[in-house]
């Protein structure tokens, strides 16, 4: 029988298409009534900021590479027109559940519960008065009509703003005919707006609802045929030429002004939109049917989001958990000692995020400490992790940052973060020309009775103490001596000019990472032929690379057992016979977002375990500073491999990856309801736990 083809197109899911369905099924747990209601509705916004980002990375880099002539065809065999087109199906269906899940179950069941989002025709006379007078004092003055004629062109629409074209009738001041005029909302305008009013009630009202129905006051003596909204996504990929740029933060300042007016990419429009009025605005933006969604509703339903916090109803949110302590830092004054006695693994958010905040604290206060390093790709603002490094530049310490400033829409955020590392004294570096750093680590040099040792953290999770609480990562703290050599030589390639470093236990992308993992692949595919043990269960966000597949196709024809738990995108297409029917995917979306990755290979029964920055993809193997490092405790690997196979065992947060790329939700028939996420909080985060 001839061998298959492993790198035949229909071997593999398209990445976009994929990316599509993994947002249905963050939409999926807006529909599901077991989650409690206003984080369905939370949900249903992290699903359109997610499609939002999808236009405006995604769409538009496509967009980009077909204006150019460009662009090979997919790894699935789909051209770039072919791309956009079954992107335009995937989003219109997916466009129509999300105003579906708002219109029909998620406003109906606030409204039961107290917090109605109320329309103009439900608005009572009081109520009516009072927003006419908000209108009055709020919004009137900050608003600008732009009246549309040839002495007044199309103003320039910033994008994913709220914006109204207007159908007028009349004539204004000078005689001329009013027909169109275009209304922008600044952002400054909160878009839900909260009603006066007592006990547990809340009575809310979009900002869109407001303008349309008061816009007429805007237009004194002329007639308001019609108000409608429209928005426009536009092309938020910056682009800067690194080789020819002297100061790289100087040069993203400047492409950030122009993010705001990149290309149009997506022009969503009310559904009552007329189209006549719908075509003139395709005009503008250059839009055409494949570009355009019209919808049954706000055009923006992620600043629904601001509902959740309006609203104080511990009973319609999750419940609020207290993240534990591992035992031995409990009450512990010295981490440096705890660290030094043996290796702390943090599994977040289930465990505290302090201890890493800690570790910066003490470092900044220590007398025995003489440096520290740290990398950083989003923190987020008034970061404590900064403030601690802030604080050791202060006390003299050498401190160094590597600030990745091109991480995605926190370009801004690392751009003021670096400045006040600059100003207090920090060597502040930004990664190097043609990579993103992207590992997590932090270096603190300690001056002890035995000589210098070198503490580090390594983790699979940004340095955002935000974030901690609500994604998964791993983080471990060693002294392990041959870390420490392999972190001091990651930051001297960081910060000066040395060659690629030998590295003792860790792995870097782009030098390696991609290698270690196909060639780990394909030891166990000679242990399955060999007759020993051979499994792989590799948990990631993201699976793309080609060459990877292809080694997973190849250990699964020789025989071994794969577990893939990827949470969003996975071009693998499994169970096919003859090439991955020994592969199975699984995605998990619940109150967590699945951020760690890990990497176990069985290894004839010396297994390894891995964890990593990077997903397996071609940007993390070879355009990123990527870290893997082993979990070396046997302890430690035995507790991520019960976490992983808690994961394995989820039926209630958990979908099955099909061969035709579709997804179902595991069911848990006659078993015992089992949610990873509520295990692993159960197990760790109960208050002090584990002896590690």
């Amino acid at each position: 029988m001839d061998s298959p083809d492993l790198k035949a197109p229909h071997h593999y899911i398209n990445r976009e298409l994929s990316f599509l369905e993994f947002n249905q099924r963050v939409l999926d747990q807006a529909f599901d009534e077991s989650v409690p209601l206003l984080e369905r509705l939370k949900f249903l916004c992290i699903s359109c900021s997610n499609l939002d980002e999808f236009f405006e990375i995604r769409v538009a880099g496509l967009k980009q590479l077909q204006e150019l002539g460009g662009g090979q065809l997919a790894a699935d065999g789909m051209s770039i027109p072919e791309q956009l087109a079954a992107i335009h199906d995937r989003a219109t269906r997916l466009v129509a559940d999300q105003y579906r899940c708002l219109n029909s179950l998620l406003l109906p069941a606030l409204a039961a519960e107290g917090v109605p989002l109320l329309g103009a025709s439900e608005w009572s006379a009081q109520q009516s008065e009072w927003l006419e007078q908000y209108f009055e004092r709020e919004v009137e003055p900050v608003l600008s009509p732009l009246g549309l004629d040839p002495a007044r062109p199309f103003p320039r629409i910033q994008n994913k703003s709220l914006n109204f074209i207007v159908r007028l009738e009349g004539k204004d001041a000078f005689d001329r005919d009013s027909e169109l005029a275009i209304v922008q909302a600044p952002r400054s305008l909160p878009r839900v707006v909260p009603l006066p009013g007592e006990g547990a009630r809340r009575d809310c009202v979009l900002l869109s609802s407001i303008v349309q129905a008061f816009v007429h006051k805007l237009f004194t003596g002329i007639k308001v045929i019609g108000c409608y909204q429209f928005r426009c996504t536009r092309n938020s990929d910056l682009f800067v030429d690194e080789e020819e740029i002297d100061d790289l933060r100087r040069a993203l300042e400047g492409e950030l002004a122009h993010r705001r007016y990149g290309a149009a990419v997506r022009l969503e429009t009310s559904n009552d939109c007329p189209d006549d009025m719908v075509k003139f605005l395709q005009a503008q933006f250059a839009s055409n049917g494949l570009d355009t969604y019209p919808v049954a509703g706000p055009v923006n339903l992620n600043r629904l989001s601001a509902v959740y916090d309006l609203v104080q109803r511990p009973d319609l949110k999750y419940p609020i958990f207290t993240p534990g302590t591992p035992k031995r830092l409990v009450g512990a004054t010295d981490l440096f000692a705890c660290i030094r006695q043996k290796d702390v693994l943090l599994h977040h958010p289930y465990q505290s995020f302090v201890p890493v905040m800690d570790f910066l604290r003490q470092a900044a206060a220590d007398p025995q400490v003489l440096a520290i390093k740290q990398t950083l790709y989003r923190a987020g603002h008034d970061s404590p992790l900064v403030d601690a490094l802030v604080a050791a530049a202060n006390a003299g310490k050498d401190v160094t940052v590597i600030v990745e400033l091109r991480a995605r829409f926190d370009e801004e955020a690392n751009i003021e973060l670096s400045n006040r590392l600059q100003e207090a004294g920090a060597h502040v570096m930004y990664g190097v020309v043609g990579y993103k750093t992207h590992a997590k680590l932090a270096l603190v040099v300690r001056r002890e009775a035995g000589g210098i040792r070198r503490y580090c953290h390594l983790g699979t999770g940004n340095y955002h103490p935000r974030t901690a609480r609500h994604y998964t990562d791993y983080g471990l703290f060693t002294s392990d001596d041959e870390i420490g050599q392999d972190v001091h030589e990651l930051f001297l390639q960081l910060t000066s000019l040395t060659q690629t470093p030998k590295l003792n236990r860790l792995t870097q992308s782009p030098f390696g990472m991609h290698e270690m993992v196909l060639g780990k692949l394909a030891r166990e595919a000679e242990h399955a032929r060999a007759g020993r043990p051979a499994r792989v269960i590799a948990k990631m966000n993201a699976l793309v690379d080609p060459q990877a597949i292809e080694a997973l196709y190849r250990a699964s024809c020789a025989g071994v057992n794969i577990d893939l738990i990827v949470r969003g995108v996975c071009a693998l297409r499994p169970g096919v016979p003859g090439v991955s029917e020994n592969i199975a995917v699984r995605s998990i979306v619940g109150r967590f977002l699945e951020h760690s990755r890990v990497f176990y290979f069985e290894n004839g029964g010396e297994p390894d375990m891995f964890c990593s920055s990077g997903d397996w993809m071609e940007r993390n193997f070879f355009r990123r500073v990527e870290v893997a490092f082993p979990i070396r405790r046997e302890r430690h690997a035995e507790r991520m491999l019960r976490d992983l196979d808690f994961c394995l065992k989820d039926n209630c947060q958990a979908w099955k990856l099909q061969p035709d790329g579709s997804y179902t939700r595991i069911s848990r028939g006659g078993e015992r309801a089992l949610s990873a996420q509520s295990e692993l909080l159960t197990v760790y985060a109960a208050g002090p736990t584990l002896v590690v």
